[in-house]
């Protein structure tokens, strides 16, 4: 038996043998049962981008426990009870997903919960900002069906990205939540872990659900690129959370959303929620969070500089100091941009500082383009091409561009991207990707061979700089450029966000703050 064990590790992968011993384990030892399930992806209705199911890459059976690092076969939480993984798909923000990829991943996670229930506890592991075509608050809707499936007993618990969305049936329907409390998100992975962590506890102290859960919707609607915790106020705000959230008997957990900007429909704004067995401090919690959070709403603003392009191309070609970093903010991947939205290049393109080879050096990431990857390939590394590249999916800006350089480059193998390569056009490096990736990590430039840290300007479609970029940054300016993930929010056609909400409605009236208090799951179904 004992050997059996230690391959377990090495086979983690065999869904059905570590699910049946997961089973054996639960009679032997009388641990609670409990399910992980859970899709995560942002999605602009703003892009003409649809997102399909392998988009996910979805995870299944005993495969999911290697998304997280504190469910490995030696973990102590591993231990703590019969763990039955069934499906976790996560994919890069993007548009829509389309109704047949999201009804067949929840079918096919349906269909194992229903093979291994009953449950005592269910971790369900969400971003929060799914849209799906033709259909409102999906997150909402995946969790009323899972309880039609597992029953209101099974207590759930949430762990959310603070850039989702917290509806009225999300709230009702799981038992315990909370969400990130840092952004960018360095604390993703301690957010999912303390999710499973209250779990447990509430399962093993026989306490279960908690007794109250406040909601409180704060009409407000910014950009995360506005509300990062890196300064204020948002820096502050956020600060308040742990000490309230962690350190207070009656309080199960709390979170502060600041919801997502670029979809439109009427769960798009911040919210609040607090969970809790004392009514009085859970009322006082989240009030406090709220008003807090509402009273600092004009405070918010960019994390960095910004300008137009022209404006941020002439700061970093003045400068003294590199790498100078421009955040290509409008068709930023990684907030639900096409990805494909060729402006910006064609606007480095049509400069004649670039178009010499001696020219200051500049590394643009990304644009996707299968086609142009085709021919980079044949031409091979030190070959000519030609062709266009981009706006394949998100024209309305500008159409492709033509490319006609060397190519520097050609790496296969990643997850996202699958194939990269790097074309050389004048003293711009272009990173052209056969399916659109982001660029976050320094790894991520220097696999292709280029040196960002010795370029002059560094180009990337991304928002606020991850960790790893803006460590390396000698300067950073964001560009406020065009795409379906348009920093000016001003300049989106929503119709069907609540109104009022700030700061499209400035001068509003204090909204309606207090505590509004959601049934328990199951109750007033």
């Amino acid at each position: 038996m004992k050997q059996i064990m230690l391959g377990c590790a090495a086979l983690i992968f065999a869904a059905g043998w570590a699910l049946g011993q997961a089973s054996a384990s639960q009679k032997q030892t009388n641990l609670p049962r409990i399910a992980i399930a859970g899709l995560g992806i942002e999605s602009s209705t703003f892009s003409p981008a649809v997102t399909h199911e392998e988009a996910f890459h979805a995870r299944y059976s005993a495969e999911v426990f290697n998304a997280y690092p504190f469910m490995m076969p030696i973990s102590p939480l591993r231990k703590k009870a019969a763990w039955f993984p069934t499906v976790v798909g996560k994919s890069l923000p993007g548009g829509a997903v389309t109704r047949e990829a999201y009804e067949s991943l929840v079918h096919k996670m349906l269909d194992s919960l229903k093979k291994y229930a009953p449950y005592d506890g269910l971790y369900f592991d969400i971003h929060g900002a799914m849209s799906v075509k033709g259909l409102d608050d999906p997150e909402g809707d995946l969790i009323t069906r899972i309880r039609q499936v597992i029953g209101y007993k099974t207590l759930i618990s949430t762990s959310m990205d603070l850039h989702g969305n917290v509806s009225w049936r999300l709230a009702q329907n799981t038992d315990l939540m909370t969400c990130y409390r840092m952004a960018p998100h360095e604390d993703a992975m301690q957010t999912k872990e303390r999710a499973v962590v209250n779990l447990l506890e509430r399962i093993k102290s026989g306490k279960g659900k908690p007794a109250y859960k406040a909601l409180i919707t704060v009409p407000i609607l910014l950009p995360g690129e506005k509300t990062s915790t890196r300064i204020e106020p948002g820096k502050s705000l956020y600060q308040q959370v742990a000490p309230l959230a962690d350190k207070q008997e009656g309080i199960v957990d709390a979170g502060i959303w600041i919801g997502y900007a670029w979809a439109d429909e009427p769960r798009n704004h911040a919210a609040v929620m607090v969970t809790g067995d004392d009514k009085q401090k859970v009322t006082q919690v989240a009030e406090k969070l709220a008003r807090s959070f509402w009273d600092v709403r004009s405070q918010f603003d960019f994390v960095a500089p910004v300008g137009t392009l022209e404006q941020c191309l002439a700061k970093a070609l003045a400068s003294p100091i590199h790498p100078f970093f421009i955040s290509d903010t409008g068709d930023n991947p990684t907030a639900g941009g096409a990805g494909d939205v060729t402006w910006t290049l064609t606007q480095i393109l049509n400069r004649p500082e670039f178009q010499r080879a001696d020219g200051p050096s500049l590394i643009y990431a990304s644009l996707p383009d299968p086609e142009l990857v085709k021919k980079a390939i044949a031409a091979g590394v030190g070959g000519k091409v030609e062709g266009t590249a981009g706006a394949n999916v998100d024209a309305r800006f500008a159409p492709p561009v033509k490319l006609k350089g060397t190519v520097e480059a050609i790496v296969k193998g990643d997850k996202d991207a699958e194939v990269e390569v790097v074309v050389n056009v004048g003293s711009v490096h272009i990173i052209v990707t056969q399916k659109r990736k982001p660029y976050h990590k320094e790894n991520d430039f220097t696999r292709l061979s280029l040196k960002p840290r010795e370029s002059d300007i560094v180009v990337v479609k991304i928002g606020y700089l991850e960790p790893e970029l803006y460590a390396m940054r000698a300067d950073w300016i964001m560009a406020l450029t065009p795409g379906g993930v348009d920093q000016d929010l001003f300049r989106l056609p929503y119709k069907r966000i609540e109104r009022p909400m700030f700061p499209f409605d400035k001068d509003m009236k204090t909204p309606d703050l207090s505590a509004k208090w959601v049934p328990m799951s199951g109750e007033a179904r």
